[in-house]
């Protein structure tokens, strides 16, 4: 991203301008370095005379010509990514010729070569604002055209845009799009292996249907199973929505060294290519590249046909976008426990990112474009999915549907503010939704819901209330849809099953619940069941050693969910000792029966044992993971997803030379675990573990790429080479890191086991560094890699008060940009909270 586009910028182009269209012509045969692009742009202008600016990134101009008029290419300012327009008339012909650059950080028109058989890969990242660097434009979301593109491109490419096209002689003309803004216009080329079909209507009308991979993952790419989510997800949105998909057709793009999880380019979306499961995966992985495919789907509503102004309103994007996909995942698919993923994997994001010091609204106020390139976090996707559950509950779910319908029919090929969808929310429900925004959109910070009741000689109880606190920082109180579970412990099972379900609205710091008030205490209370709000839950005394006496005894899933949520807020907070969590979950995770939630429980226990506990009792924590896990997998069902899971999980805490015996065993094919297929991940996984410990090294690294000499290959051997327990190595590593040549996805992968997390003693000269290089990789590097290496390399790992001093220091004495203060900010956060947890497991020692 050249410069740095602010609101106020946009604000008054906008006010300037009204574009109707843009033809773009692109030559993709002219080098491996550069493209030929040429745009002309027809635009009106409000005043005649007014000057204005256009976007263009990276580019060598060769001509500008503005309604006829020849304008110096000089006057291209590089370091900005602007060419003036001066001496506007009414109506405007703007026509740029450039030759742009390729991207290899996986920004604008990135280029790829597979290693494998050297076909090149190319596809856009447009969103935030890098449409320009592959064609001219007025990058901004409020200033909507019609695009018609032409690309000359190699013979035997496959060429995949926004709308469809037609090939002759070498050059593709597409058809163009309706009004659409910058972002999620799309270009994807090169010798992809396609797999065609249709989404057939009940009126007969159809929506073409590709779905497409490099050729060498061609023999992965299980096409029937995507379209037969991306059916379902068309089946139920275009029903709820009671608006067709606005689009003529739909291709769906697994493209290689993608950045983000996937985008929402309009009918042309592109994913991580990482969804084409080389090996076998759990049901898990399964489930999260549907909720995926259904997110993305939804955003041809939410986001491309109607799309925020400016970015302060992302969340009307991603928001709506989560909580659709999941509730199409849970009503329309085979996946049906999905809220409780919901609950267990994207809340704990959410309530991670709303406990940061740079917590913020859900409706944020984003001065640039380069602020809301650190806000695609889990306050705008998870928290505000997670609000607008609690808002059906509160407006009741078909008015809320029906608001939606509303506010597409109104604002369909528009832009929008919150108000708009407020208006048609209140509309629909007959609610005034004015407090309900001011709480939930635009303050920040998370609420804690505990029970206090008190009981009589016979355990009734005689008082119960609802308790409510929140930060000093953040001290808003909230209204809160809830439900109280009352859970007994079953006669004969043993199981915990609900006896009692009260809903109520919890207003203020304590609301009283006069229905409970008679009734016996059970076993378990737990606040907020059926997961209705936002808002952390504790539990009471009795409740916790219910917990901690049989928390796999909870015999449903989402209640399940939940107090395992609890407890790892718990131990996060310092409220729980790491060391009793660990425990916790290894007795209690035979009675998940959801793997989803057993693998982020894994993942959340390996975090614990590793940021969390007491120096002085990891090793013993990894110990005791590594032989329950171990015990575990073998006795796991043969071929089963737990059995991949506990092995996966596994190899990420061995370190006896047993275990690690056991891992190279399973490695070499020495060893063998009934049912267990070694496949290229795993066998990759395995090595990551010997690598880590020091069993296995260069030799090891370089015999296992040349067995998997694909683009996934190079990245594994990348990781494990950083990973290697030595000075050097990882000397070698920063200094790979820093040069800046990398590109976006072995940069990523070197610096994943650059900081590996058993290796925290090796990395305690590179905080120094860290402070060293980030200002000069902030300025000088592209947005993505920048934020990359000032989230992934800052010393999270190096848990003592000199980083957090540091972190204060350099923040006083450079006055960072507000966008890397903010990342610094949550890295000094998490070691203070590692700090805090660390003291209270010690404690408990």
């Amino acid at each position: 991203m050249a410069g740095n586009l602010t609101r106020d910028e946009a604000r008054e182009r906008a006010r300037l301008l009204t574009v109707d269209a843009y033809a773009v012509e692109l030559d993709l045969t002219t080098g491996e370095e550069r493209f030929g692009s040429t745009t002309v742009i027809r635009f009106g202008c409000a005043e005649p005379g007014a000057s204005t600016f256009v976007d263009l990134n990276g580019a060598v101009v060769h001509e500008v010509t503005l309604n006829g008029t020849a304008l110096d290419p000089a006057s291209y300012d590089a370091a900005k990514g602007r060419i003036p327009l001066p001496s506007l008339a009414a109506s405007n012909e703007l026509r740029v010729v450039a030759d742009c650059a390729y991207s290899r950080s996986g920004e604008g028109l990135h280029r790829f070569v597979d290693p494998v058989d050297q076909g090149v890969y190319l596809y856009t990242q447009f969103e935030t604002a890098d449409a320009h660097r592959m064609y001219t434009c007025f990058d901004q979301p409020d200033l909507k055209a019609a695009f018609e593109l032409s690309v000359t491109a190699p013979e035997g490419w496959q060429v995949v845009t926004n709308a469809e096209g037609s090939v002759s002689g070498g050059t593709w003309r597409f058809q163009p799009t309706p009004q659409v803004s910058t972002y999620i216009t799309a270009l994807v080329a090169g010798p992809y292996h396609a797999v065609t079909g249709e989404y057939r209507r009940d009126d007969g009308t159809v929506i073409p249907l590709g779905v497409f991979c490099r050729a060498s993952l061609a023999e992965h790419l299980d096409a029937d199973a995507i379209m037969d989510v991306t059916r379902q997800g068309f089946a139920f949105f275009e029903e709820v929505f009671d608006q067709r998909y606005p689009f003529t057709k739909y291709d769906q793009l697994f493209v290689p060294e993608f950045n983000a999880g996937a985008m929402e380019n309009a009918g042309c979306v592109t994913y991580l290519e990482d969804y084409v499961f080389r090996s076998r995966v759990t049901d898990a992985a399964y489930e999260r590249r549907a909720e995926t495919i259904l997110h993305e789907m939804a955003h041809m509503w939410f986001g491309d046909l109607v799309t925020m102004r400016w970015w302060d309103d992302l969340w009307l994007n991603e928001s709506f976008a989560t909580y659709m996909s999941v509730l199409c995942q849970a009503e329309a698919t085979k996946w049906t426990g999905s809220w409780t993923t919901f609950a267990n994997l994207m809340k704990a994001w959410a309530y991670r990112q709303d406990q940061l010091p740079s917590t913020h609204p859900i409706s944020a106020d984003i001065p640039d474009i380069r602020a809301v390139e650190v806000n695609f976090d889990g306050i705008t996707y998870a928290k505000g999915a997670s609000v607008l559950k609690q808002l059906v509950a509160y407006v009741g779910r078909d008015n809320f549907l029906e608001g939606v319908r509303r506010y597409f029919r109104r604002h369909a090929w528009g832009n929008t503010v919150l108000a708009d969808l407020l208006d048609a929310l209140e509309e629909t429900s007959g609610r005034d939704l004015t407090s309900w925004s001011k709480e939930w959109l635009e303050t920040a910070g998370v609420n804690t819901l505990r029970p206090a009741y008190e009981v009589d000689a016979d355990g009734n109880f005689t008082s119960f209330a609802v308790l409510q606190e929140a930060k000093a920082e953040y001290p808003t109180l909230r209204s809160h849809r809830v439900a109280i579970g009352l859970y007994d412990r079953e006669a004969g099972s043993g199981g915990l099953v609900r006896r009692e379900r009260v809903e109520l609205d919890v207003v203020g710091a304590r609301t009283e619940v006069p229905a409970l008030v008679g009734q016996k205490r059970p076993d378990l209370v737990l606040v907020n069941d059926d997961d209705l709000t936002y808002a952390k839950i504790r539990l009471d005394e009795h409740s916790r050693r219910t917990l901690v006496e049989g928390i796999g005894d909870i015999k449903d899933g989402l209640p399940r969910a939940l107090c395992w949520s609890a407890a790892w807020d718990m131990t996060r907070d310092a409220e729980m000792a790491t060391r009793d969590y660990v425990r916790l979950v290894i007795s209690g995770i035979r009675g998940v029966t959801d793997i989803s939630v057993a693998q982020t429980l894994l993942r959340q226990t390996r975090t614990a044992v590793q940021q969390y506990a007491a120096p002085e009792w990891r090793v013993e924590g990894l110990r005791l993971m590594a032989g329950a896990l171990r015990e575990l997998a073998e006795e796991a069902a043969a071929g089963s997803d737990f059995q991949l899971a506990y092995v996966q999980a596994f190899a990420g805490a061995a370190v006896d030379g047993g275990d690690l015996d056991l891992l190279a065993g399973l490695l070499d094919g020495s060893r063998v675990m009934e049912g267990l297929k070694v496949d290229t991940e795993l066998r990759w996984t395995l090595l990551r573990r010997l690598v880590v410990t020091g069993r296995a090294g260069e030799a090891e690294i370089a015999a296992e790429l040349e067995r998997d000499p694909t683009a996934a290959g190079e990245r594994h051997a990348a990781a494990c080479r950083a990973a290697i327990p030595t000075a050097d190595a990882k000397a070698a590593a920063w200094a790979a890191v820093i040069g800046g040549k990398l590109p976006n996805a072995v940069f990523r992968a070197t610096l994943g086991g650059f900081v590996e997390p058993d290796q925290a003693e090796l990395l305690v000269p590179y905080a120094d560094r860290y402070f060293a290089e980030v200002d000069r990789i902030w300025d000088e590097w592209s947005s993505d890699m920048s934020q990359t290496f000032a989230e992934t390399a800052y010393p999270f790992l190096v848990v003592e008060q000199s980083t957090i001093d540091r972190t204060e220091s350099y923040i006083a004495e450079h006055r960072p940009p507000a966008a890397l203060e903010r990342l610094l900010s949550e890295g000094r956060d998490g070691v203070a909270r590692a700090l805090r947890a660390r003291a209270k497991d010690a404690a408990s020692a």
